[in-house]
């Protein structure tokens, strides 16, 4: 088991397999998009299985597939197949902005998938495209709908901006009622490509204040181990919801989480400024012991929590990259 100087147990991986992304986020990235990473910086398919076989030997056990939009990457449900094969994975599960998801749902169900966050930050088709940029709402929604018919669990990942889509808190929120869902409205972070500036407005305990100036009846329930939502019912409905204070971060005490970017950098952290390349360790003839050795020390100096990870090693420049280049 990895284990960091902090005494907190390391057993999930966020693995970004590619950059790119099919829809241009005003909160993520410009609307141009971005320079994307060349073909031959980004790890392959054999690198990012070795990777993740050698993390499910160290202890591993939760991996989640994110992008950019990991279906944009070619030959994606491969990868995803290989890797739900792992010796030790018990849980593998999936981050998507649902445009080429629904066509692959059938084998993410054989493929042993339980559980995807699907992005969606509006309820209404005209907001749809003023922050996405994309006329794809219909998409999303039929993702949305075929999730649930195979059963599988969704996570409705909402960020909340201001001047943009408070309105459709209440109506997202409504989702639960009779939707078996967890909407989960995330504290808008600095990693939007330099678009803007952050609104420090809407943080965790604002958009709690305004659900519950909705539903005064909402009672909090007990947060899973590890969980980074601060998690809430309202009686009568089928489904949950969930408050993400990814800028204000303070859920960071219990961290178990490593993330790994599309050219294969080790993130610690998330406001990480640096880290290790994996990629070109392997690149270099690194054996897997070696490569052990090198996950190790990097854990070892993971910090205490975003903020410290921010005052240490996060440059302006850093944080003003895109959550695509990151592992979003």
């Amino acid at each position: 088991m990895l284990t960091d100087k902090f005494g907190r147990n390391i057993n999930y991986l966020r693995l970004a397999i590619v950059d790119r992304c099919n829809l241009r986020c005003t909160y993520c990235m410009p609307e141009n998009g971005l320079t994307w990473i060349k073909q031959k910086e980004l790890m392959t398919d054999e690198e990012m299985l070795r990777i993740c076989t050698i993390f499910t030997e160290m202890g591993v056990n939760k991996i989640r597939i994110t992008g950019g939009e990991p279906f944009v990457r070619k030959n994606s449900i491969e990868l995803i197949q290989n890797i739900s094969q792992l010796d030790g994975l018990t849980d593998l599960s999936i981050t998507t902005n649902g445009l080429l998801t629904e066509q692959y749902i059938p084998q993410l169900k054989k493929f042993g998938i339980k559980s995807v966050n699907l992005s969606l930050d509006t309820l209404d088709e005209e907001r749809f495209f003023k922050i996405t940029r994309r006329k794809s709402f219909d998409k999303v929604m039929k993702t949305l709908n075929s999730l649930l018919q195979h059963n599988i669990k969704v996570k409705i990942n909402t960020v909340v901006m201001e001047d943009q889509n408070i309105d459709d808190m209440i109506p997202l929120v409504m989702l639960t009622k009779d939707l078996p869902v967890d909407v989960r409205f995330i504290e808008e972070m600095p990693f939007n490509g330099g678009t803007h500036s952050l609104s420090l407005k809407w943080n965790s305990v604002q958009i709690l204040n305004h659900i519950k100036s909705h539903f005064p009846e909402i009672q909090k329930t007990e947060d899973p181990k590890n969980s980074t939502s601060y998690n809430y019912n309202i009686p009568g409905f089928n489904g949950n919801i969930g408050i993400i204070a990814a800028y204000t971060r303070s859920f960071c005490g219990t961290c178990n989480r490593l993330r790994l970017t599309p050219t294969g950098i080790l993130k610690t952290c998330l406001y990480e400024g640096t880290g290790v390349n994996l990629k070109d360790e392997i690149r270099m003839g690194k054996t897997d012991e070696e490569l052990k050795n090198i996950i190790i020390n990097s854990v070892q100096n993971k910090p205490k929590d975003g903020w410290e990870a921010q005052k240490s090693s996060l440059t302006t420049s850093q944080i003003h990259q895109s959550m695509a280049t990151i592992g979003g």
